[in-house]
């Protein structure tokens, strides 16, 4: 390369870098999507709409959370994966986003076509039955599965989903075989077990909270590496006898691929804020979850490892959607 076209590639380098970063400072210039592969009213609604607020405040701008459900949230990950890569369109994403690419075939999309923005949480799966069921503790749901194979039924919002998935690696960790029971969404699934129709139910513990409280269902276990804050008494798997596992719904911010590290940046700088303010803390917890705040690089890691994760147990479970 002569000196000529070296000087030439420096001053386009420095151009490139200067309009990304003015473009950065001067983001954001008009409102922000954030959207939510779920129905309003759910945890990750909750959650999106906790920090949207402090967002908005933070950016000057309005935050607007779109619900979009549907496709076990891959109608929602195709609007996020097909908006321009400019900051203005984010998604309050969950373990679907890591499942689906192998659980749905042909893939409906790659993990290269989104760009982690931030983590932020986690609450965790809950395995609880009707409160006057013998199926008390996992001792005795384990006691009766060995006794007899596939007589204990789950429920679960449906094939493939977050609760089904976790039940499917304790199933594993037991040495038991269980009945699944897929459901459209974790509301029918706990009607039926209240009803005594199934014996026992594997939801998010936002959803089980109201049939705790009101006495007709009892957590077996809360899949987390400790209590619930919202279940005090109900012991952690570790504690059931099975230490070192944990299954949880976790939550983080993503974007399209391509969206510009200085926005990358800022965006992250923000949700960090947000996570840190106690209104939205309250919130994640008054939801059974619990802020994990964490770096880009710590969530596209994560998200890695998730997909292979479930890759393997799926494929090996021949798991398949509704």
């Amino acid at each position: 390369m002569s000196r000529l076209s070296r000087r030439q590639a420096i001053v386009a380098a420095v151009a490139l870098a200067t309009a990304a970063g003015a473009h950065a400072q001067a983001f954001p210039t008009k409102p922000i999507h954030i959207i939510v592969g779920y129905s309003a009213g759910g945890a990750v609604d909750i959650i999106a709409r906790s920090l949207g607020q402090q967002l908005q405040a933070a950016l000057g701008q309005p935050v607007i959370v779109e619900n979009k459900p549907g496709g076990g949230t891959n109608i929602a990950t195709k609007a996020l994966i097909d908006s321009a890569p400019d900051g203005y369109t984010l998604m309050l994403a969950a373990n679907a986003l890591a499942a689906n690419v192998s659980l749905f075939q042909p893939a409906p999309y790659g993990l290269d076509r989104v760009t982690p923005v931030s983590f932020v949480g986690r609450v965790p799966v809950v395995l609880a039955a009707n409160a006057q069921s013998p199926v008390d503790s996992i001792k005795s749901l384990i006691a009766q599965s060995k006794a007899k194979p596939d007589s204990i039924n789950f429920g679960t919002p449906g094939n493939g989903s977050t609760p089904h998935l976790a039940i499917e690696l304790f199933e594993r960790a037991a040495g038991i075989r269980l009945t699944h029971v897929p459901y459209k969404g974790g509301a029918p699934a706990m009607n039926d077990v209240i009803a005594g129709h199934i014996q026992t139910v594997a939801v998010n513990a936002l959803e089980v909270l109201p049939h705790v409280k009101s006495g007709k269902l009892r957590v077996l276990a809360v899949l987390s590496e400790k209590r619930s804050p919202i279940f005090p008494d109900a012991p952690t798997i570790a504690e059931s006898g099975f230490p070192g596992f944990e299954a949880s719904v976790w939550y983080g911010v993503v974007g399209p691929a391509a969206l510009p590290a200085p926005i990358v940046a800022r965006l992250h700088q923000e949700v960090q804020k947000a996570l840190a303010a106690p209104e939205v803390r309250e919130r994640i917890a008054s939801a059974g979850g619990e802020v994990a705040p964490g770096s880009s690089a710590m969530f596209a890691d994560m998200l890695r490892s998730e997909q292979q994760r479930y890759a393997k147990l799926i494929r090996e479970s021949n798991i398949k959607p509704d």
